[in-house]
């Protein structure tokens, strides 16, 4: 069962970040890494309950943003209803599509700042230091409906 095994990679990397190693934190990460598509805190709410986990919602948000204090997850809201997905942070560089009818999160393969990065720094001396994007609309699926 996903909540009684300490995975120690888990309460490694999280000792590494200062964060002290639970249970219900070792499950959520699991979950994330097991899981195709960015998760919202919901889900993995659910999901933990239907495990036989006590967990209250409000921990699992509270776990959720210490994570992405310590940039263990990545964060991304949804614009049709604010909710917000969590993905593990594998330390990739990447920008998503974000379907606001099926709620699909589609990876880029390439990252499109190059050019403006540029600009930045030769119109306006702005260093660009990192930078995430996301870009909202329908896709193909939800187009032909």
């Amino acid at each position: 069962m996903i909540l009684l095994d300490e995975n120690s990679n888990y309460k490694e990397l999280l000792n590494r970040e200062g964060i002290k190693s639970t249970r219900h934190r070792n499950a959520i990460l699991q979950l994330l890494e097991e899981s195709e598509s960015p998760l919202t805190a919901e889900q993995l709410f659910i999901t933990l309950r239907d495990k036989s986990a006590s967990i209250d919602l409000s921990t699992v948000y509270r776990t959720l943003d210490t994570f992405a204090s310590k940039n263990l997850v990545i964060k991304s809201n949804r614009v049709d209803d604010g909710k917000a997905l969590y993905e593990l942070n594998h330390h990739e560089h990447k920008h998503h599509l974000l379907c606001v009818g099926c709620h699909k999160l589609i990876s880029l393969e390439d990252c499109p700042m190059g050019e403006l990065q540029q600009v930045l720094k030769k119109k306006i001396d702005f260093d660009v230091t990192g930078h995430k994007l996301e870009i909202y609309g329908y896709c193909h699926d939800c187009k032909r409906l």
